[in-house]
């Protein structure tokens, strides 16, 4: 007996999750449609709604259901500061450890050549614009210290720097709370490589 086609396109189309592979869908696919209909619906519901009003502020490229997302439009915040991160959740990362009072940009991805992915798919013209306002005393570059990451900081940087804009880099090290003993050897090397002097 053959499945029904509404069904497939329903486990291909939760397929599209981080995580979720074949398996994993056909689960969800079989829950939602036999114990939770109802959850279905919202699920359809929300998402749907979401893709209607969702857009990218215009600021600061991050989700927001107005032009210019509430962060961007506070007078409390250091205009001075512009952070420059990967992904909206970096960004909610950045903001849960209440040590920074800046706004941010952010880039929706991170440079890679194997994946199609360069600096005008990442739309940089517009980080360099926003970046070039005249506001922004300071790039702070919080991308991630992955490979892709850490050839998007340098291409940011370069093209920052080449600007007469000052650019930072997030530090990276041992974890605050973490053991030696349990630290990887590349973390431990590269924070020994930015320590910094100890201040009365």
């Amino acid at each position: 007996m053959s499945t029904p086609s509404s069904l497939e396109e329903l486990i291909e189309a939760l397929r599209c999750l981080p995580g979720i592979g074949p398996k994993s869908a056909q689960r969800m696919a079989y829950h939602l449609l036999q114990r939770d209909r109802k959850g279905a619906r919202r699920l359809a519901d929300g998402m749907s709604h979401a893709l209607e009003a969702i857009r990218h502020c215009s600021r600061c490229n991050t989700f927001t259901e107005s032009d210019v997302c509430e962060r961007c439009a506070s007078t409390k915040r250091d205009a001075s500061l512009l952070c420059v991160v990967e992904t909206p959740v970096d960004m909610n990362m950045m903001e849960q450890t209440q040590a920074y009072n800046g706004l941010y940009y952010v880039i929706m991805g991170r440079l890679s050549p194997l994946d199609g992915v360069g600096p005008r798919e990442l739309q940089l013209d517009r980080l360099l614009a926003r970046a070039c306002d005249g506001e922004v005393q300071e790039v702070i570059l919080a991308t991630n210290y992955t490979n892709e990451g850490e050839a998007t900081a340098h291409y940011v940087s370069e093209l920052l720097r080449s600007r007469g804009i000052k650019v930072t880099r997030i530090a990276r090290g041992v974890p605050v709370g973490g053991e030696l003993e349990y630290v990887d050897a590349g973390t431990l090397a590269q924070a020994m490589r930015e320590r910094k002097n100890v201040e009365a």
